[in-house]
């Protein structure tokens, strides 16, 4: 894939249905978890001008922060804590 998106659709569902196969393919023959977290995170953010896109990933029972875009944010949530924190102990994915 290039370093180009093409975002196509007024809607957000449709949007979505776009950027789908454009992120296969920029993360086909990439194994590396950051790398692709960090290009998902630019792509989102590049398709929806959403103000933050990140990911953290669970590490000795705390949220550690990954690759994101937007403005800086906790390095690290523990269970509970917080919005993030209390949505990962509850177990919803959508923080």
């Amino acid at each position: 894939m290039a370093e180009e998106l093409s975002i196509s659709g007024n809607t957000r569902e449709q949007k979505y249905k776009s950027l789908l196969p454009q992120l296969k393919s920029l993360l086909a023959g990439e194994d590396d978890a950051v790398a692709n977290a960090a290009n998902i995170s630019a792509a989102l953010r590049q398709a929806f001008g959403f103000f933050w896109v990140g990911f953290y990933f669970v590490k000795n029972n705390e949220l550690v922060l990954g690759p994101f875009q937007g403005d800086i944010a906790c390095t690290r949530i523990q269970k509970g804590r917080g919005v993030c924190g209390t949505a990962w102990e509850k177990g919803n994915r959508n923080c």
